[in-house]
């Protein structure tokens, strides 16, 4: 057996196993929801128990907190400094959860696990899109969304075949999640640093050599106009998108089951077929499409089949043409939507020294208002109802759309620096350094 490190992962080969942490993510956040109704009755949880546990997972407030230290650290270190640590914590923390007998075992699991997918998800980002070719950057961070979204097709796949099992299944599920970390763990160690980020660092040895310290650059990220700008752009559609598609990937299970009337297997399916068109979507819209046509068309297509499908899901008589024709319109939409183009323009907008910092405080911010309204949403629905938890998603998602569709960037076919020196007048190491 090779030792680590000694072989060369570059390439697509580099790019997928990077975006696995999207996959590693999603299939977390679906691993969780769609046995929340066997661990509610095995744990004999209540609607709290049930809060807290989606408020700090990998959908919420636990991947909030490892975004923002990982990005710093992304930063800080180099991007591949972070892939040699975050899925051994991942690793640990699912097999408390798929060991769990109580309630605190569970949540320890769950708040290890989100913390490790986040400090994962700006640094994927960040590496994809300053290696990847500036006329395929599109189709490469696509590649990420495209891992994203298999991770829930198969992941409700399997809960629909281990479904006999009962709890064991899904034991059986976060095994498997823990199996392909372990994988992709072992592929990363043979990732090259970000030729980027490595330029940018000999330029700060250069100066430090010099006796002239360089100032610390993260504070620009507030103090510049124009990065507020594009902070407001990116928050303003990640943020409000994700309240709703944050919520539904955790709750959308639960939604069927209890207002819907479907039984487990038939809501897991139905999951599985949206996963399934989103990746289609994602690979014959974003990758194929992304560096070819208009960006604000497409994120504008995405976020009005988005609004349309909630309409239809809170207004229209629950039946299986409702559901169907939701899963269809949101299922595409998701594939070339918010989160496609946020992992895109983030990777984008920012300098090098700061970029993958930035990107996990912006992820930081959306999970926290994630943490917030996951711990709101079930009390809500028990409080009130379903229409008025829909009607709160569709006004979400309308903000998303209207920040999106006035301030989408062209950066069609540029390069990052192209884009940098466009936006700041020069690069800004060459700014500083001058």
């Amino acid at each position: 057996m090779a030792k680590l490190g000694s072989k060369s992962t570059s390439g697509w080969k580099a790019t997928i196993s990077v975006a696995m942490s999207n996959y590693i993510e999603a299939g977390s956040i679906i691993a969780a929801a769609s046995s929340l109704s066997l661990w509610q009755a095995y744990l004999h949880l209540h609607s709290l128990a049930i809060s807290f546990l989606s408020a700090l997972s990998a959908n919420a407030l636990g991947a909030a907190i490892g975004a923002i230290i990982g990005g710093y650290l992304c930063d800080k270190y180099g991007r591949k400094f972070i892939y040699t640590y975050d899925l051994l914590a991942y690793m640990l923390g699912i097999l408390i959860i798929a060991c769990s007998f109580n309630f605190p075992m569970l949540l320890v699991g769950t708040i290890i696990t989100g913390v490790s997918v986040g400090a994962g998800i700006p640094a994927s980002w960040t590496y994809i899109a300053e290696e990847a070719p500036h006329q395929k950057r599109a189709a490469h961070v696509g590649t990420a969304q495209l891992a994203w979204s298999f991770g829930p097709a198969l992941t409700f796949l399997l809960a629909v075949l281990l479904s006999p099992l009962g709890l064991l299944g899904s034991r059986i599920i976060f095994l498997h999640l823990m199996v392909i970390a372990f994988i992709t763990w072992y592929i990363r160690q043979g990732l090259s640093e970000s030729t980027i980020w490595k330029e940018e660092k000999d330029k700060e040895q250069k100066i430090n050599q010099s006796g002239l310290l360089p100032e610390k650059s993260f504070k620009d990220l507030l103090k510049l106009k124009v990065n507020r700008q594009a902070l407001f752009l990116l928050v303003g559609i990640y943020l409000f998108w994700n309240l709703t598609a944050g919520a539904m990937g955790y709750f959308m299970p639960y939604i069927y089951q209890h207002v819907g009337g479907l039984s487990s297997e038939q809501a897991n399916l139905l999951q599985v077929f949206l996963w399934g068109l989103t990746c289609l979507t994602t690979y014959f819209v974003f990758m194929k499409c992304g560096d070819r046509i208009s960006r604000r068309f497409l994120f504008g297509l995405g976020a009005v089949m988005g609004i349309v499908a909630w309409l239809i899901l809170t207004f229209a008589p629950m039946g299986w043409f409702t559901l169907f024709a939701f899963v269809i319109l949101w299922g595409c939409a998701a594939g070339f939507g918010a989160q496609a183009f946020y992992g895109l323009w983030g990777g984008e907008l920012f300098p090098t020294h700061y970029r993958a910092g930035a990107q996990g405080f912006m992820f930081f911010l959306a999970r926290v208002a994630v943490a917030i309204w996951s711990f709101i949403l079930p009390l809500l629905m028990d409080a009130l109802n379903f229409k008025v938890a829909g009607l709160v998603m569709i006004g979400f998602l309308v903000i998303h759309f209207i920040i999106g569709i006035t301030l989408a960037p062209n950066t069609l076919g540029k390069s990052l620096k192209e884009i940098e020196e466009e936006r700041f007048g020069k690069t800004v190491s060459e700014r500083k350094y001058s």
